[in-house]
């Protein structure tokens, strides 16, 4: 499952990235459509057990938990 748990972090890694420039650009319903966004990827990786790193540690570059 290497490949696709890898395109599951990542789809995590650009919702987490859409919500950030939604909520700096104020746009109150991009934000809301990039929150359903990384609710749904949150679901899925969870949903596979994939060890995710939070908000924080990723925007700082750090590895999954």
């Amino acid at each position: 499952m290497g490949g696709f748990a890898e395109a599951v972090r990542e789809r995590v890694r650009r919702a987490r990235a859409a919500v950030a420039q939604a909520q700096q650009e104020g746009d109150a319903y991009t934000v809301a459509v990039a929150e359903d966004e990384l609710d749904d990827a949150l679901r899925t990786a969870r949903g596979l057990g994939l060890a995710l790193p939070d908000a924080a540690a990723e925007a700082e570059g750090g590895e999954p938990a």
